[in-house]
């Protein structure tokens, strides 16, 4: 399964379009990974412990379309757009939804 941003896939010609695909990821930042983060803050430096949550999520969520696409008989998603949101009180969610059009290449 080809998954592409672009609205086209160089050196491929879209012969049939399927229709629009769409996968979301939510996932919860537990307490530990926040009191780190915290301390992160302060001290400065990166949040590997969101970032690997964050991975983790835009994965699933590319898995999602890829899956639906091939249900619907695609090869390849193209135009594909990420978004990434926190949500619940406080943010304690995390969540990535993405969304394309499932195609067939040759």
């Amino acid at each position: 399964m080809l998954l592409s941003t672009t609205p086209s896939i160089d050196g491929h010609t879209i012969h049939e379009y399927k229709g629009v695909v769409t996968g979301e990821a939510i996932l919860g930042a537990n307490v530990f990974r926040d009191l780190f983060a915290s301390i992160r803050d302060i001290v400065g430096g990166r949040a590997a412990s969101y970032e690997k949550v964050l991975k983790d999520a835009r994965d699933m969520a590319l898995a999602e379309i890829a899956e639906e696409a091939r249900r619907l008989g695609a090869n390849a998603v193209v135009g594909i757009d990420l978004d990434y949101e926190a949500i619940g009180s406080g943010g304690s969610m995390l969540m990535v939804s993405a969304s394309g059009t499932a195609v067939v290449v040759d």
